[in-house]
Formats: C-alpha cells, structure tokens, sequence
C-alpha cells in the first residue's frame, strides 16, 4: 500500500490543549502501522504559550508537516478549505487536534479503498472517552454500504467527521468545505451525495474521540437547533426528504437540542445514540 499516498487535514485554534494536540500528532504520526505522506495543520488563528511551542515543536521535529497560518480565527469550514487547497495528495485524511487515531486506521481505509476503488469517502466507528482514554463511555456505530447510509443520511449525519478519507476531487467538486454553524460536515456530505459521491464505513472503530460536558453544550442550544433545521430545509428543497421526515426530524431535534439541559442531554447521547 506504500503506492496510495495521502494527505492528514487538521486544523487547530487559541482553545486547543497542547497536551491533547500533542497526543493527537503522535497517533497520526509515530503510531500508525502506515504513515501519511503530508500532514497539513492549519493554525486558525494567532495561538500563543504552550500550545505555540508544541506546533512549533511538530514543525521542527516532522519532515513531512505543513503548517499554514491564518492571520485571523475564521472557523473550523473555513479553515478546512485552505487544509484541503494545501493537501498534494488525493486522498485526505481528515483528524481533529484533540481526538486520537487507532494504529491501524490508515491501514484499514487504504485496504477499503483498494478493494472498493470507486469510493469516494470511507469513515469509520468512533468510541467516545472523558478524561481517560481507557474509559469509554460509548461508541457511534455507522452503516458501512452506500444505499445505507444515503438511507441513514436523511436522519442523522451518517459519517463520522473525524475518521473520514475522501477523494480531494469530490470534495472539490461538492463546493468544498463552506461554513455552517456546527454542520460543515453534515453539509459537505448533502453536497457531495448531490454530487454522486459513493459513500462507505469500514464498521471498525478508527479513532477514540474525547468527549465531556462541553461537547454535549455544543450539541445543544437554539443556534444549533437552527443549524440543523436549516440542513433538513435544504433537503427538502433538493428533495432528499419528504415534508412528513422534516417534521419528525425537526422535533426529535427541538427536544433534544433545546428542551433538555446539558446533563440529561449527555445521557441521551450516551443511551440513546451510543452502544
């Protein structure tokens, strides 16, 4: 598989940890059983401290990694943009900077390619941990086939962001990242189906993810709501959905997203949307 190379997107901000961001680079670098051609880290934002130190010590100490930095904060879509103008390759990985890749999960996706070469995006399962990686508290399980998860699609996001490879030709062909409050991906992923893009999941776990309190706030309040709601919209004007799935889907989400307070949402999460 040395012949398939390939691109890691990250991008990075002022409230990142250095201490995750540095356990993030380790597992996509030094742990993986096969390694990235090019990593491009894009620094959204003046960073500063100990978190300036750690980017610049990657910078020094990794060939192979690409740091571009924005002058001012723009965003996690728009920062993704410039990630993927800058990746060389056709295939991109995408990671966050404080989540951490299984050591197989390249190997798996380039194995997923190889014998589906019509793909145009393979993602994965995702864990969820707090505090310690060890202690996980529930795992996203998504549907690996194409009519799957187109099915699955008209729902929920169907793709784990974190643990996506996609062709840098489909992605661009979609519009590419654009900003959407929370949604960037769920967004990217409409477009791209719109677009004919062939989707797959390997149904194995490829990256541990870190979750908490903050993560479900995030989830949850009137902005996001409406975030969502606006997504459902667009797929009904471009009739992916029926106006009869826009009011079930609208509803679960005012519940869940406005209704309930951040503690009682983080166990629905976990009881409801998790193994």
């Amino acid at each position: 598989m040395e012949h398939i190379k390939f691109s890691v997107a990250i991008s990075i901000y002022k409230n990142d940890k250095s201490k995750y961001f540095k356990r993030a680079m380790d597992s996509i670098t030094i742990e993986q059983t096969v390694s990235p051609s090019e990593v491009i880290l894009v620094v959204d934002g003046p960073v500063s401290g100990k978190l300036a130190e750690t980017i610049k010590y990657y910078e020094d100490e990794i060939t192979y990694l690409k740091v571009v930095h924005l002058e001012k904060n723009v965003g996690l879509g728009e920062a993704l943009r410039v990630a993927v103008e800058h990746c060389s390759y056709e295939w991109i990985a995408r990671m966050d900077a404080d989540d951490i890749s299984l050591p197989t999960r390249f190997e798996q996706q380039l194995s997923y390619i190889r014998h589906h070469p019509e793909i145009s995006i393979v993602g994965g399962d995702i864990t969820e941990f707090i505090n310690r990686e060890e202690n996980i508290v529930g795992r996203r399980c998504v549907p690996q086939k194409d009519f799957e998860i187109r099915e699955y699609m008209k729902r929920r996001c169907a793709l784990n962001h974190m643990s996506v490879m996609y062709r840098k030709e489909a992605v661009l062909a979609a519009g590419g990242y654009l900003s959407w409050y929370h949604n960037e991906d769920y967004y990217l992923w409409i477009r791209m189906w719109l677009q004919g893009a062939i989707f797959g999941n390997t149904g194995t776990v490829l990256v541990n993810v870190r979750v908490g309190d903050e993560m479900y706030r995030r989830r949850g309040g009137r902005r996001y709501y409406e975030s969502e709601k606006a997504l459902q919209l667009y797929m009904i004007i471009h009739k992916m959905i029926d106006r009869r799935l826009y009011v079930c889907n609208i509803c679960k989400r005012w519940i869940v997203q406005v209704l309930l307070p951040n503690q009682i949402r983080g166990w629905v999460f976990q009881k409801f949307a998790r193994k």
